[in-house]
C-alpha cells in the first residue's frame, strides 16, 4: 500500500499585530480621505458669516415690522421720535420703526454684541453709507464687503434692511 507520509506542518504561534504593509495601506487610505474631506470643511467660515448676516437681516426686518405694528397701535407711528415697548424692552423709534442706533437695534432685534458689530459711516471697514444708516457686520473679522445696511425711516419711507450688491456672500465674508 502506498501510504503517503504525513509530515506535520509546524503551526506558527497566533499572529499578534499588523504587518508593515497593512499599516501603510491604512495610512494611505486615511490620507486620501483626509485630502478629499478637508477642503469641504475649510471653506465653511465664509458661509457661516454670510448665513449669520442673512439671519440678522431677517431679525431686523421682523423687529421693524413688530415695532411699527406696536407704534400703530400706540398711535405714535407718525411721530419723528418716540418709543415702543417690545417684550418689556423700551425701543426708540423714528416714524414707528427702530431708530438707527446700536442700542435700539440690539434691543429690537436681539443682536448680540459678541456676534454682531453695529457700525456707523465714520467707523473703519464699513461700506459707503449715509449718516442715517448703520452697518451690521460679524463681530469677528469685520469687512466692508461683509455687511448689511439698516436705513432709518423718514416721514415718507419706512426703514429698510438691505444687503448691498456683491456683499454678504461666502466669498466676501472670508
Amino acid at each position: 500500500m502506498n501510504k503517503q507520509a504525513r509530515t506535520a506542518i509546524p503551526q506558527r504561534a497566533a499572529q499578534s499585530g499588523f504587518t508593515l504593509i497593512e499599516l501603510i495601506v491604512v495610512i494611505v487610505i486615511l490620507g486620501i480621505l483626509a485630502a478629499t474631506a478637508l477642503p469641504k470643511f475649510s471653506d465653511l467660515s465664509g458661509d457661516a458669516r454670510a448665513a449669520s448676516l442673512n439671519a440678522a437681516a431677517g431679525a431686523l426686518r421682523s423687529a421693524g415690522a413688530i415695532a411699527h405694528g406696536q407704534a400703530l397701535v400706540n398711535g405714535t407711528a407718525r411721530e419723528a421720535s418716540s418709543t415702543v415697548t417690545l417684550e418689556g424692552v423700551s425701543v426708540a423709534t423714528v416714524y414707528g420703526y427702530p431708530a438707527a442706533t446700536a442700542v435700539a437695534l440690539r434691543a429690537a432685534a436681539g443682536l448680540n454684541a459678541e456676534d454682531y458689530r453695529i457700525a456707523t459711516s465714520t467707523d473703519s471697514d464699513v461700506p459707503t453709507m449715509s449718516a442715517s444708516q448703520l452697518a451690521i457686520q460679524p463681530a469677528k473679522n469685520p469687512k466692508a464687503a461683509c455687511a448689511i445696511i439698516y436705513t432709518e425711516a423718514t416721514a415718507s419711507t419706512p426703514a429698510t434692511v438691505e444687503i448691498p450688491v456683491n456683499t454678504g456672500t461666502a466669498a466676501t465674508c472670508l
